[in-house]
């Protein structure tokens, strides 16, 4: 697997998922915030398997002007 998933982009999935799963361990949401396992691997793992049949990548790349 190759990283299409980079800083900024990582780090917002990792939260969003941990606040996810947070709120639904706690009960303050229902059992559809352990929804939050996908953002909070693909953030660990740095692949999303929908970014990849588009081609689309946070990754930098180190060359200017892409990401």
């Amino acid at each position: 697997m190759k990283c299409n998933v980079g800083g900024i982009d990582r780090m917002l999935r990792i939260a969003v998922g941990l606040i996810l799963i947070l709120l639904a361990a706690t009960q303050t949401i229902g059992l559809w915030g352990y929804i939050g396992v996908i953002p909070l691997l693909t953030g660990a793992f740095r692949f999303c398997p929908v970014y990849a049949p588009f081609g689309l990548s946070s990754c930098h790349t180190g060359k200017p002007g892409k990401l």
